[in-house]
């Protein structure tokens, strides 16, 4: 009885010896798309009134909790019973990613000056704020749904040969750090204005170093929420190039000559820019069918 209880002891202590080996493999192959996940969702959780932004980004948060439990079953399953079916979910993310990227290349090019004449509108309701909110909120819930599913099938990827109880707990360890390390990366980032000043505050002189790094963080966050923007519209594009180069054949040796992160730029804001040409035709047709309709009804 005794042996049987330490021989469990020691294959439990082993099975978390290849757990901790497998999530540290698993973590370094998804670094770089827990960077991009970094950027996307900092960029997205900015934006809102100083008072909104925790519960903004509780409620991204809560919905990135969501959509692991969501993609995990789903994800085991896939692999288990249809491997094939996880290139297309994959093929299909990165178009949604590449049409996001290019769209917000377009509205930044075409439609900034728009931008900040409504956001300099004062007689907007409370109502009306709410849903632009609810609406960024669901945006950003849905980017996350899709680079969720990129970082739970590449950490699945690294531990493919491995018994499926390791694959359970190591791609969840993953998916966990996922949502709790990016998101209370980005909670720092959007309260660093707050940080400062209260360094500011507690600071007994104005020329201590306590005093500027405080005023340092407080002049660096627009700063840092411009750059966001900008690395957060690049890692939809390159994530989504990577996404295509990797899973579809017929782009494996496309651009090859070039180095890979501009090969991945160019390739998904290609396919973005056809995404969104695509979506803007639908869009006029479809205003133009319900106007022949109305008159026979």
């Amino acid at each position: 009885m005794a042996s049987g209880f330490f021989a469990l002891l020691d294959d439990i202590a082993a099975l978390m010896d290849d757990v901790a080996t497998m999530t540290k493999v698993s973590t370094q192959k998804t670094a770089g798309i827990l960077g991009d996940d970094l950027a996307v969702n900092a960029e997205k959780a900015s934006g809102f009134s100083p008072s909104r932004e925790l519960p903004v980004l509780w409620a991204i948060s809560k919905g990135s909790l969501v959509n692991k439990i969501i993609i995990l079953p789903l994800a085991f399953l896939m692999s288990a019973f249809v491997p094939k079916l996880v290139i297309v979910v994959l093929v299909l993310g990165g178009l949604y990613l590449a049409y996001e990227g290019a769209e917000k290349i377009y509205e930044f090019l075409l439609h900034r000056n728009e931008e900040k004449v409504v956001a300099a509108q004062l007689d907007i309701s409370k109502e009306e704020l709410l849903n632009i909110e609810k609406s960024k909120i669901k945006a950003a819930i849905i980017t996350d749904f899709i680079l969720s599913v990129e970082i739970v099938i590449i950490a699945l990827g690294a531990v493919v040969n491995e018994t499926l109880t390791t694959q359970i707990i190591v791609v969840s360890i993953v998916a966990l750090i996922a949502t709790v390390g990016v998101y209370g990366i980005v909670a720092l980032i959007v309260r660093m204005d707050d940080i400062g000043l209260k360094l500011i505050q507690k600071s007994n002189s104005k020329s201590g170093f306590v005093y500027n790094f405080g005023v340092g963080l407080t002049k660096a966050l627009p700063w840092i929420i411009k750059s966001l923007s900008v690395i957060g519209t690049l890692a939809l594009l390159l994530v989504a190039g990577g996404i295509f180069v990797h899973n579809i054949e017929h782009l494996h040796h496309v651009l090859e000559v070039l180095p890979e992160i501009l090969r991945d730029f160019i390739i998904g804001l290609a396919v973005g820019v056809v995404c969104l040409l695509v979506v803007k035709v639908v869009k006029l047709l479809i205003p133009k069918k319900k106007a022949k309709s109305e008159p026979n009804a």
